[in-house]
């Protein structure tokens, strides 16, 4: 991995064993959870691990986004992603949620926007949300897991305009 890019292992509700088994063999700049986590599990997870973490929210509603706040003092960045379906898999769904819910909303935690981005969309889910960060995946693939380098760099540009 190049100097200075920071690598993110993305884990759905994991066991102590698991994460430790990912720290060992990766060793990951951050943990992005993205399952059902209680702020006590991040909590304890970031205390054992020493590792910084990322916690993301399924966003459908407001509602949703204002779950961040009982995270602030557990994760140290938070990431909203849209609901997936019940039946389909944490993350890199391709869906999108409406970014006019994030907008102007006091997020003091530094936080990343996902759901749905691509090169397409992107500036205008910057300009609507306000959000610094992004985070991508399903848009920058060729096939489900493959990513394409053509893809990121085309995502990337658009990133930069924004």
């Amino acid at each position: 991995m190049p100097v200075g890019i920071k690598k993110v292992a993305v884990m759905v509700d994991p066991t102590d064993a698991q994460i430790r088994d990912i720290l060992a063999v990766f060793r990951p700049d951050y943990i992005q959870l993205h399952g059902s986590e209680t702020p006590e599990r991040v909590r304890d997870i970031r205390a054992s691990f020493s590792i910084p973490i990322i916690k993301a929210f399924k966003v459908r509603s407001a509602d949703d986004v204002s779950e961040w706040g009982k995270y602030s003092k557990v994760a140290d960045m938070m990431l909203f992603d849209a609901r997936a379906p019940e039946s389909a898999l944490p993350g890199g769904n391709g869906l999108a949620f409406d970014w006019n819910l994030i907008k102007n909303r006091r997020i003091t935690s530094p936080w990343l926007l996902s759901g749905g981005l691509n090169a397409t969309n992107v500036a205008e889910a910057i300009r609507v949300s306000g959000a610094k960060m992004v985070d991508v995946s399903s848009s920058i693939e060729s096939s489900p897991g493959v990513k394409d380098p053509a893809l990121i760099k085309e995502f990337i540009e658009a990133v930069k305009k924004a």
